[in-house]
């Protein structure tokens, strides 16, 4: 699938997967860079980050450092403008955040500034969809909260068409408008026998995370 900049001006993309360690970082990446040469502003929004380490947190800082030299704008923002809540615990948000409270319109009222600087604002989620934020709130959730259009990242390894199917049900039940894209980065050569024809015989077209 060829993904035209123009229908996406004004607009938000939240990068999402189907579970933790599937490629999230690497697509917002990838769609970053792909949208800067297209000629359009881009900035970059992850409102939740856990396992942060030394006061830093690892993939919102290399990702604020990415879009600052693709978007001067994004000069004048710093790294807690990018990701407001951070988190020691490599846990869900809802683990990780202990007694403290996320509140999702100061999320809301945030992406809404960010994208102030910037055509086009990637957001990048924690883990997968239904990573809970709060009891009865997930990372699904906040993307309908967002109004965003989401981008499902599905993994090329063993598992991977329940993984996909399932995360696009769950996209589905919530009426929630979405792409998905297969990162091959894990057992690729198995995947062409595995799962992949099945996947193509049941989406007719399948989009790769590395065609962008």
């Amino acid at each position: 699938m060829k993904i035209d900049p123009k229908e996406y001006i004004g607009k938000a993309i939240f990068v999402t997967a189907t579970n933790t360690d599937v490629g999230k970082t690497y697509a917002c990446e990838k769609l970053l860079n792909y949208f800067a040469n297209a000629n359009l502003k881009v900035g970059y929004f992850k409102p939740i980050e856990t396992g942060v380490k030394n006061n830093t947190p690892a993939d919102g800082s290399k990702m604020f450092e990415l879009v600052k030299k693709l978007n001067k704008e994004f000069e004048k923002l710093s790294i807690d403008d990018i990701v407001p809540y951070q988190f020691t615990l490599p846990a869900s948000p809802y683990v990780a955040k202990g007694n403290k409270y996320i509140e999702i319109e100061f999320l809301k009222e945030k992406k809404e500034y960010l994208q102030t600087f910037c055509d086009v604002l990637i957001i990048e989620g924690a883990g997968g969809l239904m990573v809970p934020i709060k009891k009865d709130f997930f990372i699904i959730d906040l993307i309908k909260e967002f109004k965003s259009k989401a981008f499902l990242i599905t993994p090329s390894k063993l598992g991977s068409i329940n993984d996909t199917l399932l995360s696009i049900e769950a996209l589905k039940n919530r009426n929630l408008d979405f792409e998905f894209f297969i990162n091959l980065y894990e057992d690729i050569e198995n995947f062409e026998k595995i799962s992949k024809p099945f996947l193509e015989k049941y989406f007719l077209e399948l989009n790769f995370l590395q065609d962008l």
